[in-house]
């Protein structure tokens, strides 16, 4: 596998345009998430997994998470689970199969995904023939099978190949279910239209056979669809508020890389494309203030307490020496899905490394948040990066709140009760201004951050403005979400 040819550089190695081708933390600089007085389980840390990039993680009813992800090498299929997602970063990693000596599976592999069919484990991936040249670019989707009921101890072996609708480069393949029928849902380049890969669905007859013809949901049209390739692949689903998501990602796998949103009516015919809704703007992308690059490829699971988490993976620095996809830092990373007035899911910026941040709500206030605009701190209905905060830990038990977007600054409190945002690194005038012990809050399911400088004052609401206030204050409980 001596050759230095991605898998999007076909096009032009066949001399054809481009046109043709997807809690508490407590070591020093962590995020805290509880205290002793609010214990909480381990929070996950972003990068989640390094060196793992097209991530698929989902919670099975085994109580177990599986992650699985395409590997810097390309050459093997490895499978970890934990039972808490914190847990992913050091588990251990079985690989389950690797690729033949030869034939249209002795190549690279992509983008595996596990999943369980009809009482059998089976994962998906898209593989190539070796050796170089033409061929090495017959990327297709195959599948291997488990023998046993545990995937970690079980014995793998070859299913066979996803029967598609064309012969033609095909790859990220997954399944899901909707109204009791399981769908198949794959990236393709169909012949005669100009791109690299469109994504398809159709309902399923067995593991890798299609019962119907498919139908074509998103073409890459776009402005930001079309940044060096002309590429949608990558789909994931997810059922919420009377709608059926489908997220994709879309243009060259650089930091250009990143994802669109579709969404039906869950009662529609989903095998219609006109039923569905495109986004004109991507939903997630790079974020310079964050340090995340070319965020794509995703999945959907659950935290330990069910709530929506994106996965995806990303680069944390933007210039790449070389093909993009054989660069081997794209790594898995998670972080909350919120939603919109609307129930559309509002993924907000790519969070940045450290433990996965939180929003901060008046207890008696649920309509505004803490948020960070620049320089400015308020308590407001601001757009979602703006409101989410890490509680960094800053010794004997204290914290510094950080916005994510400002990760150079934190919360410092005065001698008049005003808080201010101000640099982490500068020492203030009264010392541990910039200091919170974050406690058990004044009201049920709360938080409280007790001022180190100013004793008996907590951080509070008052009006827009973020204050110090008396510790017993109603004003001084926040809602972690």
């Amino acid at each position: 596998m001596n050759f230095p040819l991605s898998r999007r550089s076909f096009a032009t190695s066949l001399g054809v345009g481009a046109s043709l081708l997807p809690i508490a933390c407590t070591a020093p600089g962590k995020s805290v998430i509880g205290t002793s007085k609010s214990p909480q389980a381990p929070a996950a840390s972003n990068p989640l997994i390094k060196q793992r990039a097209d991530t698929q993680i989902f919670r099975h009813d085994d109580g177990w998470y599986y992650a699985m992800g395409s590997v810097p090498e390309y050459d093997r299929l490895a499978l970890r689970r934990s039972k808490t997602l914190a847990g992913l970063t050091d588990a251990e990693e079985r690989v389950l199969w690797r690729h033949e000596a030869s034939g249209p599976m002795s190549g690279f592999l992509w983008a595996p995904e596990l999943h369980y069919v009809d009482g059998k484990w089976i994962v998906y991936f898209a593989a190539s023939p070796s050796g170089g040249g033409e061929d090495v670019f017959r990327i297709r989707t195959f599948a291997v099978v488990c023998d046993g009921p545990d995937p970690m101890t079980g014995n793998w072996s070859v299913l066979g190949e996803f029967k598609a609708p064309w012969d033609s480069f095909n790859l990220d393949s997954t399944i899901f279910t909707h109204r009791g029928v399981r769908y198949f849902s794959w990236a393709q380049r169909e012949p005669g239209i100009e791109t690299n890969s469109n994504v398809y669905i159709a309902p399923m007859k067995d593991a890798l056979t299609l019962a119907s013809a498919p139908a074509r949901l998103t073409v890459p049209t776009l402005d930001w669809e079309v940044r060096g390739f002309k590429v949608n692949e990558g789909s994931a689903f997810l059922n919420r508020n009377g709608r059926l998501f489908m997220t994709y990602s879309a243009s060259a796998t650089d930091a250009r890389y990143c994802m669109g949103l579709l969404s039906v009516d869950e009662t529609a015919n989903i095998m219609d494309p006109r039923n569905w809704v495109k986004s004109p703007r991507p939903v997630f992308e790079t974020c310079r203030e964050t340090s995340v690059y070319g965020p794509g490829h995703n999945s959907f699971t659950v935290d330990e307490e069910g709530r929506d988490i994106l996965v995806y993976h990303g680069r944390d620095y933007e210039k790449i020496e070389g093909d993009p996809l054989f660069n081997p830092d794209r790594h898995t990373r998670i972080q909350r899905i919120y939603y919109d007035a609307d129930g559309v899911p509002d993924f907000g910026v790519p969070v940045g490394n450290g433990a996965i941040p939180e929003r901060f709500i008046p207890a008696v206030r649920r309509t505004v948040r803490m948020a960070c605009d620049g320089m400015t701190l308020s308590v407001s209905d601001a757009p979602l990066p703006q409101t989410q905060f890490r509680s960094i830990e800053a010794g004997e038990g204290t914290v510094q709140l950080v916005p994510i977007l400002r990760p150079e600054l934190c919360l410092a409190a005065g001698p008049d009760g005003a808080v201010r945002l101000a640099p982490r690194d500068v020492v203030s005038d009264v010392a541990a201004e910039d200091r919170f012990r974050r406690e058990v809050g004044p009201a049920t399911g709360t938080v409280r951050f007790a001022s180190v400088a100013y004793e008996g004052r907590a951080l509070a609401h008052s009006g827009d403005r973020v204050v110090l206030a008396d510790d017993y204050d109603a004003s001084v409980a926040w809602l972690a979400d």
